[in-house]
């Protein structure tokens, strides 16, 4: 059974209201499918730069799936969160080798693509496609704990939530989808309400009965993030400087940095020559400690010391690392994606003149 006044109230809301955005009034999958993908865990003003970019040189699905992977995370640096780059990458070469490059329509079918989750699937379905899947993100899910007066996250009220938004979603799936985002994002927001531009006050429940908008709206206890040591090298040759790629498989894969080794005191590099000669049979000397820095990351944090090495032997390990050790000019650093940490390093190098 359907709410058509529901309905009504929200598109009604939505087609004066909506956000302009460079993924909406237009009728491409692919474009939609990369805007969730990027929006995953990241705010709206961080994607728009990024999505512009990204579609200004990958306007088809085929060009990701023909391009490498290197070039596709050079494009996504300082995006974070680089498996949803690499998962979609994945999922458009299956795409092109499975489905003729043709997304699939089938909810089924497309979930289980890498990277693919329930609200992915379910927001492109409706988006996209106009199927009345409800995609339920961050800033619906608060809508819709306060249009029931709801208190506490349990498996019965998010039931409860998938099947009162299923009756909003007869006509027009994509806008209701997209309705819901926007009053999340300017109108209902965490610790802010303006009830009295909402559409949905007129049946909702936590303003009806003039209680405060109790989900999401308390501070969450931050917990503290455990912290890793780790030297890094500036390891020079004549006008070049070693950088060395991470594997695909591990955190940051793909990525390249400066050689890097994790310890258990910050300032002991006693291990710094012996890991570096076993993992690429160079020899070095240690000139002098440049700085520390800090960085954190979703789930831990980094305290890096960089020092200044020289070279004294250059043969790397076997052949088959060529393609995960350069030597490179500070010039060629912008050929190549590195992660955060390791662009503070560089700022580093380049304040102290090394």
């Amino acid at each position: 059974m359907y709410n058509t006044n529901i309905n009504n109230a929200l598109l009604s809301w939505y087609d004066i209201h909506k956000r302009k955005l460079p993924w909406r009034e237009i009728n491409d999958p692919y474009k939609i499918w990369l805007s969730e993908v990027m929006l995953q865990q990241t705010q709206v003003n961080t994607v728009i730069p990024y999505y512009n970019k990204w579609i200004k040189k990958y306007s088809t699905l085929s060009s990701v799936a023909n391009s490498k992977i290197d070039d596709l995370l050079k494009l996504w640096e300082g995006l974070g969160y680089y498996s949803r780059c690499k998962n979609f990458h994945k999922a458009c070469q299956i795409i092109m080798s499975n489905y003729s490059g043709n997304i699939p329509t089938d909810i089924i079918k497309f979930s289980s693509l890498p990277g693919v989750g329930p609200y992915i699937s379910s927001a492109v379905m409706s988006i996209a496609y106009n199927k009345p899947y409800p995609a339920i993100d961050t800033n619906i899910k608060r809508v819709m704990y306060r249009y029931l007066g709801l208190k506490n996250e349990t498996n019965y009220n998010s039931k409860r939530i998938y099947s009162t938004l299923s009756t909003f979603i007869n006509l027009r799936p994509g806008d209701i989808i997209q309705s819901l985002m926007d009053i999340g994002s300017s109108i209902c927001k965490t610790n802010l309400v303006e009830c009295e531009y909402c559409p949905l006050s007129n049946s909702c429940k936590t303003f009806i009965k003039g209680t405060s908008p109790m989900y999401a709206a308390k501070n969450k206890i931050k917990k503290k993030l455990p912290e890793h040591n780790f030297i890094a090298c500036m390891i020079k040759k004549n006008n070049t400087f070693l950088i060395v790629k991470r594997k695909i498989d591990e955190a940051l894969g793909g990525l390249w940095e400066l050689p890097m080794i994790k310890v258990e005191q910050i300032n002991d590099n006693s291990l710094l020559k012996i890991s570096s000669k076993n993992k690429y049979n160079l020899n070095f000397k240690i000139n002098n400690k440049i700085a520390i820095i800090n960085h954190s990351f979703s789930h831990y944090r980094m305290k890096i010391s960089l020092f200044n090495c020289e070279i004294i032997k250059t043969k790397l390990s076997n052949d088959s690392d060529i393609n995960r050790n350069k030597w490179i000019t500070r010039k060629e650093i912008n050929n190549y994606a590195f992660h955060k940490a390791n662009h503070k390093l560089f700022d580093l190098i380049k304040k102290n003149n090394v």
